[in-house]
């Protein structure tokens, strides 16, 4: 009995929407990408309940004839190609005419449509890719597609959507690229009947600067250079723009986004030494090549892009970016991370050696709830701590094992003020009963506050600060959904934070202990962990360790033996004083037999 046969078109475009339709925010990139190679110059979005419900696309483009609005949901239609050739000579976004049958494949679809030279426009509703209705209208010169209950037909797909916020913080993402490639277009979002985002046409800088922001148009310099191969042009971030997280960075390809590594290797080798390791800058570069040169036919997503060139384009790049750094003067290395925070006393080398701070070095009020401590100016502590998991004598370590909570004296039989310093303003070391105990300061005190604040919030009585001038933040409309989500949180946290509109935000009140903190870089972190994880999960606890790493003691700090006492009673009073919230060690212990077996 024959078993092979051909599946049904409608099975066939759902599986093919499955690559190509992942999530509401590829429709919206499909559908803006259709409207810019119709020639529109201005797209209006329209997303209700983060295009669960309904997505609406509207441009004024050239619009379609009523054949060839019926022919665009057929599979493989396409006005882009006609030979397999010109795949090598593509200007167009779309070109394997794949989109539209697979987005009416799991989903209702409304066309409105009319060419210039028409008086009247068509009209078609498509629903599952069944078509129900075709009949002339009267409508705008363009296409105004609404796609209405996406996955509507495959409940699991519309199962393993994300929260709200996530999947509209990815639609603003795709919004977001398409817009600043496209600086002479005007583009609007609206999202429940609220405008969100009015990007009118201008410039490309300041296209830039309408995304994100004034503060990061102002950081950039140009970037030109071109050759026999391409032209490569745009704009890079000075080095005092790096940071660790959340740097924008966009690599286009004849106007299309693209993701690549290996140039983004190229721009930072311009920056070497320049920034401190482990730091981005932004950077908005765009090349010109020959269509024949680049494949952008590998994924269906098509921001995988394979150069022809990909080399010689990388010093190209590289050569670029230098050259325009250059012209910028900047040349020097700098700790942009501590600019502009209040002076720290450092440690010293006092009788005790080299790194090491003694209980009576440098006498000061106790570390207390109510001693305000500003934040770390180094964010990855955790790297500090590594060093000390090996002892450099005869591969002798300190034990990481969990110390048990019984073995701990209690505080009044712990002979602190007697025997314990603090090296390198990093480590607090002291003797147990079973050997050299270590306690990273700053650990120590994430886990403290962590605690504190944890409690705090339970009885909602985090105290809060006023600020006399209230700090502005601006976000992009990629994260403004993600920072909406986060608001009733960073209130519950001590926060006094008003829109503004526009992705404006005016802080006029923080927890107490937060001062002299960027608060915008804050927030851009705290924004970069909601996105990388799921938002409704465990979103508080997140925010609270963010906040407590940006109040703790910063590395380096030295502390007085009263200090040290109360970090050290109140960590041992703590929760969990073995380890931080996010499962790094606090504490490690050298027992006495390895110390022993070090001088035989």
């Amino acid at each position: 009995m024959d078993i092979v046969h051909l599946l049904p078109d409608s099975v066939a475009n759902q599986i093919a929407a499955g690559e190509v339709i992942q999530r509401p925010a590829s429709v919206i990139k499909e559908l803006m990408e259709n409207a810019l190679d119709a020639g529109a110059t201005q797209v209006d979005v329209f997303v209700t309940d983060a295009g669960r419900t309904a997505i609406r696309v509207i441009d004024n483009g050239k619009g379609m004839s009523e054949t060839d609005a019926r022919l665009a949901f057929e599979r493989h239609a396409t006005s882009k190609i006609a030979r397999a050739e010109d795949l090598f000579t593509l200007r167009t976004m779309g070109f394997r005419g794949e989109a539209l049958p697979s987005i009416a494949a799991v989903a209702q679809v409304t066309l409105q449509t009319r060419q210039p030279d028409s008086d009247l426009g068509t009209r078609l509703e498509i629903e599952g890719s069944r078509f129900v209705s075709q009949e002339p209208c009267s409508c705008s010169v363009g296409a105004d597609f609404e796609v209405r209950n996406l996955f509507f037909n495959i409940p699991a797909r519309r199962k393993f959507l994300k929260s709200n916020q996530t999947e509209l913080s990815n639609i603003m993402q795709e919004f977001q690229r398409i817009a600043l490639v496209n600086p002479s277009t005007g583009f609007t979002v609206t999202t429940n009947g609220t405008l969100s985002v009015n990007l009118p046409p201008s410039s490309q800088k300041g296209r830039i600067a309408a995304v994100f922001g004034r503060k990061l148009g102002d950081s950039l310099f140009d970037v030109t250079v071109e050759s026999s191969m391409a032209r490569v042009h745009g704009y890079v971030g000075r080095p005092e723009s790096a940071r660790k997280k959340g740097a924008q960075q966009y690599f286009f390809v004849n106007g299309r986004f693209m993701r690549h590594p290996y140039f983004h290797k190229a721009v930072m080798e311009a920056f070497d030494r320049m920034v401190p390791q482990g730091e981005q800058v932004p950077y908005f570069l765009f090349f010109e090549v020959d269509p024949a040169t680049i494949d952008v036919n590998i994924s269906p997503t098509k921001t995988e892009i394979k150069f022809e060139n990909e080399s010689s384009l990388w010093q190209i790049l590289l050569a670029g970016v230098r050259e325009a750094l250059g012209r910028t003067g900047a040349t020097a290395t700098f700790d942009f991370e501590s600019a502009g925070q209040p002076e720290l006393p450092v440690f010293s080398r006092q009788s005790f050696g080299e790194g090491f701070t003694s209980v009576s070095s440098s006498p000061s009020s106790p570390l207390s709830a109510s001693r305000p401590v500003r934040a770390s100016s180094v964010d990855d502590w955790q790297e500090l701590y590594a060093g000390l998991t090996q002892s450099h004598v005869q591969d002798f370590s300190p034990s990481q094992q969990e110390i048990p909570f019984e073995d701990i004296p209690a505080a009044d039989e712990r002979p602190f003020s007697a025997d314990h310093f603090q090296y390198r303003g990093q480590y607090i070391l002291f003797s147990s009963s079973d050997g050299l105990m270590i306690v990273d300061q700053h650990r120590a005190h994430i886990r403290i506050l962590y605690d504190r604040l944890t409690e705090q919030m339970s009885r909602s009585a985090v105290p809060s600060q006023g600020l006399l001038f209230p700090e502005m933040l601006q976000f992009t409309p990629h994260q403004q959904p993600l920072f909406e989500a986060l608001l009733p949180t960073l209130s519950g946290l001590g926060f006094d934070v008003t829109s503004l509109g526009g992705g404006s935000y005016s802080v006029g009140g923080l927890p107490t202990g937060l001062g002299g903190v960027d608060l915008q870089k804050l927030m851009d972190e705290m924004l970069e962990g909601e996105e990388s994880a799921d938002p409704e999960k465990e979103r508080t606890e997140r925010t609270v360790l963010a906040l407590a790493s940006r109040m703790a003691i910063p590395v380096g700090q030295v502390l007085s033996g009263e200090e040290m006492d109360s970090l050290l009673a109140e960590l041992f009073a703590s929760s969990n004083p073995n380890y931080t919230p996010d499962g790094h060690p606090v504490m490690a212990l050298l027992d006495e037999q390895s110390i022993v077996q070090m001088f035989r």
